[in-house]
């Protein structure tokens, strides 16, 4: 392939490439481009050429390649995207990794308090401005981050996990502010998924269409990172189920085991 073909190919980097919803996500891209550069980023080896082995079966054409690395290490996320942004920036950056504790357990124990803190609000962070350094100037350029309905309001079924995802959003809503007022291009997308049938939700309760198809989310957050709206709840009924919970006055809401 000559350097001008390359240099045209859709660059896609994935952090967090072997969650369910991140995994979908790159399926469905490679579909719109099968001849794309797809970077992987993550935390297990083993996990990650997994999902790289059945993206290239899915995608001869396409480029896939992977990289493992310290998701805790600010060094490392830097250099990663420094690699990841040659020859050129990425046009499109997801981020999706994230972690779900038992509340009870995360209450009785720090250790894992402060992790869920770490790897859903502070790790998205640093690569999200590790990668927005070298995005900011590329024309329709998307990054998005996948937070969560948890982090509209605090409740006492997910607290410590709604706080880290909190937290992201007002990240989100001032990088957002910061590049409008700079009129740079790029596009910050902060994704909103309701509760969804990945492995990470497994132990939680609910019947029948509790939770959402990881295809449906992933159809979502392919599409809202394409329209570069700030903020996609998926699937979209949760925008309005938080938007009333966030109403509810707090006397109410300290009656409701939610």
């Amino acid at each position: 392939m000559g350097t001008t073909e390359a240099a045209s190919r859709r660059r896609i980097v994935i952090v967090g490439a072997s969650s369910a919803m991140a995994e979908r996500c790159a399926r469905l891209w490679l579909l719109q481009s099968p001849d794309c550069e797809l970077i992987l980023l993550g935390r297990h080896a083993e996990r990650l050429q997994r999902v790289a082995g059945d993206l290239r079966v899915r995608a001869p054409q396409a480029s896939i390649s992977c990289r493992v690395l310290d998701f805790s290490d600010p060094e490392a996320i830097a250099s990663a995207a420094a690699d990841c942004s040659q020859p050129r920036a990425p046009d499109l950056v997801l981020i999706a990794h994230g972690l779900l504790p038992d509340q009870a357990q995360a209450q009785d124990d720090l250790a894992l308090a402060r992790l869920t803190l770490y790897v859903n609000g502070i790790s998205p962070v640093l690569f999200a401005e590790a990668f927005v350094a070298r995005m900011q100037a590329v024309e329709g350029a998307r990054l998005a981050i996948i937070g969560s309905v948890a982090g509209d309001r605090g409740r006492q079924s997910n607290y410590v996990y709604g706080a880290a995802k909190g937290l992201l959003e007002r990240y989100a809503e001032g990088l957002q502010h910061r590049l409008a007022l700079q009129g740079r291009p790029l596009r910050v997308v902060l994704i909103k998924p309701g509760p969804t049938a990945t492995p990470m939700t497994a132990g939680l309760q609910g019947g029948p269409g509790a939770l959402a198809p990881v295809e449906t989310v992933a159809e979502g957050i392919v599409k809202g990172m394409a329209q570069g709206r700030p903020v996609v709840y998926v699937p979209g009924k949760w925008r309005l189920i938080m938007a009333i919970i966030r109403c509810l006055p707090r006397a109410v809401m300290h009656r409701l085991k939610i």
